[in-house]
């Protein structure tokens, strides 16, 4: 009896004990954890929380640092500058983080551009990503959230990862590839905090007191205050969305029918050569159309897991093989690339079927996209003629949808905010395409930003590196306005005027059907040389021919560049330059090199007044330096 009311007090004192030393342990920011990278030749932040008035200990390269948490139970210790090393073991409390790396730390922000993983570019960097496996470069990707009420001091989630064949995948390629390069240069770790969003124009990465100059921007992120607001918004948005497309569905006879099916009778479809568009053929509608295209294979081929290329579809696809379902994308962006298991294709016959869904604007194939069956390492074309019918026309665009997560302040104060008490070194930023609308503003709206981010971090020299929005949309035969030129000399004119800033120009790699393109080694590689000269003070190249000064000659207007950027790349014929008179008007004009100037003209302009370089969506100027780096597009005026 007696040592069973022993034993009945001891574990009810054990069990005291535990539920007090539960409630009295530390808790720690996301960042602050196992595999992260922390910044050297900084004094470094380490926080949490712990009950009111509870001491802790932090425990690193063989010192101890304490600290009581405040009535709130915060706390925060800086550690001293430290060296590049590791791996290194901290412990805070009971807390073990293990596998810490000391290097570089970045911040990499922007919209899709900077979001697009290494995933979709898997046909580019195949290779890449299979031998990926460097302790070297890390990854803390920020959970894409909005709060309009107020910042935010702790993430919802997210962890370090270090680079494998795996992780790789979900990796920023623009941020991966910049990592890679500094690594190899700096031969140090480099830790990357991914944070963007695709589609996000700039002021939502901005806090309220920036935005105070524009007040539509702060009553549009007060309106957005409202959780009723937001619930009633999205919950009517989604049931017409779904009214919509049940309808669609229900008036498809294709999905009646079953013409994904292999042995549907086909022979009195239409054909067109894809790519294209059907509305070419059959006007413009909004709806659903088939497409079918039979292929013959041989024994060899036959029962072979395949890859299946069906380049860029306006707008959301579903995509059979012989009646199987092998993939399908909502929406118009993403590349249609299927992989097709074993099993599937036969020999002789085959079949492919595509259901294509498209809600607003002209629905087509992508021009200029790969369409291609793979098996093997060898490739069956499918640019040919296909077999097309109708599924369904509506009488009515699919309802519009509101961004919410878009909206000032919002991704700021839940994406930014709860990461400034972590040390970085600096940030890279590749966004713009979504302010193209209003263009003018894009320089003040960086500039406010960069600072506000600079002083948040209590860095006033923060490095910040931009992106130059790259060549878009179709070519345009006459020099013309354009909202994409506008921004991009926004951009540069930043890069100018805002100290320990730089410009990665890409006007060379775009693609005019694709606002995603592909090459974001190039991308990466050049954001990275823009680091290694301003923040890691290298004495490199890091920009092409830098627009510097103009004097006008006769008829002709004489270009100055940037000392140590005028070391032109010899080329047969200057392209992209136009002349303005003092009609005010631009005309294609001549241009040469003599030396380090750049002389343009035209000969129908006797009083030229100024000088425009690759002002268009999609120019197709030349200027670059001996190492191959473009001239940003630039105005003189």
């Amino acid at each position: 009896m007696k040592n069973r009311i022993f034993f009945k007090i001891l574990i009810l004192f054990v069990g005291s004990l535990c539920i007090s030393f539960i409630e009295a342990k530390i808790t720690l920011p996301a960042l602050v954890s196992d595999g992260m990278v922390l910044q050297r030749n900084q004094k470094l932040n380490i926080w949490g929380k712990a009950d009111a008035g509870e001491k802790v200990e932090v425990k690193f390269l063989n010192k101890n640092y304490k600290i009581t948490a405040d009535q709130t139970g915060n706390w925060k210790i800086s550690l001293p500058e430290q060296k590049a090393g590791g791996p290194y073991t901290m412990t805070i409390n009971e807390i073990i983080l293990k596998d810490i790396l000391i290097g570089d730390v970045w911040l990499a922000s922007g919209q899709s551009n900077m979001e697009l993983p290494m995933r979709r570019l898997t046909p580019l960097y195949a290779d890449e990503i299979k031998n990926a496996n460097n302790q070297n470069i890390r990854f803390f990707t920020v959970p894409q959230k909005y709060n309009f009420k107020s910042p935010q001091t702790e993430l919802d989630g997210g962890k370090w990862e270090a680079t494998n064949p795996q992780t790789i995948l979900n990796f920023s390629g623009v941020a991966y590839f910049f990592a890679k390069e500094l690594s190899q240069k700096n031969k140090v770790a480099i830790g990357i905090i991914h944070a963007s969003l695709g589609g996000s124009p700039i002021q939502a990465w901005m806090d309220e007191n920036s935005l105070k100059k524009y007040p539509e921007y702060l009553d549009e992120a007060k309106k957005w205050q409202n959780d009723d607001l937001i619930k009633s918004t999205e919950s009517s948005e989604q049931a017409l969305s779904k009214a919509w497309y049940t309808e669609l569905d229900q008036s498809d006879i294709g999905l009646n029918q079953h013409w994904e099916n292999f042995d549907l009778n086909d022979s009195d479809w239409k054909t067109m050569n894809i790519p294209g568009s059907w509305e070419d053929k059959e006007g413009s509608f909004e709806g659903s159309v088939w497409f079918r295209k039979e292929i013959n294979l041989t024994k060899n081929q036959a029962g072979k897991a395949a890859f299946l290329n069906l380049g860029r579809i306006k707008d959301a696809d579903v995509t059979y093989i012989n009646g199987v379902k092998v993939g399908n994308v909502t929406y118009e962006y993403p590349p249609r690339w299927y992989d097709i298991p074993a099993g599937v294709l036969k020999e002789g016959k085959n079949v492919i079927a595509v259901r294509i869904t498209n809600g607003s604007g002209k629905g087509q194939f992508i021009a200029d996209k790969p369409y291609y069956l793979e098996i093997d390492g060898n490739k069956i074309d499918l640019k040919t003629e296909w077999k097309y019918k109708i599924g369904a026309k509506m009488g009515k665009m699919a309802p519009g949808t509101t961004f919410i997560r878009w909206k000032p302040t919002g991704l700021y104060n839940a994406m930014i905010n709860p990461i400034i008490n972590y040390n970085i070194k600096g940030a890279i930023w590749y966004q713009g395409e979504s302010n193209t609308g209003k263009p003018k503003e894009y320089g003040d709206l960086l500039t406010t930003m960069i600072l506000d981010w600079r002083n948040k971090w209590n860095q006033k020299e923060m490095p910040f590196f931009t992106v130059q929005l790259a060549n878009f949309m179709e070519p345009k035969a006459q020099p013309i306005e354009s909202n994409w030129a506008e921004l991009r000399d926004q951009q540069r004119q930043v890069s100018l005027k805002v100290p320990n800033t730089g410009l990665a120009v890409i006007i060379d790699i775009g693609e005019w059907s694709d606002i995603h393109p592909l090459n974001k080694k190039t991308v990466g590689d050049r954001l990275a040389l823009q680091a290694l000269k301003v923040a890691d003070k290298k004495n490199i190249i890091a920009d092409g021919p830098i627009y510097q000064s103009m004097k006008v000659e006769g008829n002709k207007i004489i270009l100055s560049f940037k000392n140590g950027t005028d070391d032109f790349a010899p080329v047969s014929e200057l392209k992209g330059f136009a002349i303005k008179g003092k009609d005010g008007k631009y005309e294609w004009a001549k241009a040469k090199m003599e030396g380090n100037k750049i002389i343009v003209w035209n000969e129908t302009i006797s009083n030229p007044v100024s000088v425009r370089y690759d002002w268009a969506d999609n120019p197709d100027g030349n200027l670059k330096n001996k190492t191959g780096l473009p001239a940003s597009p630039f105005t003189t005026e």
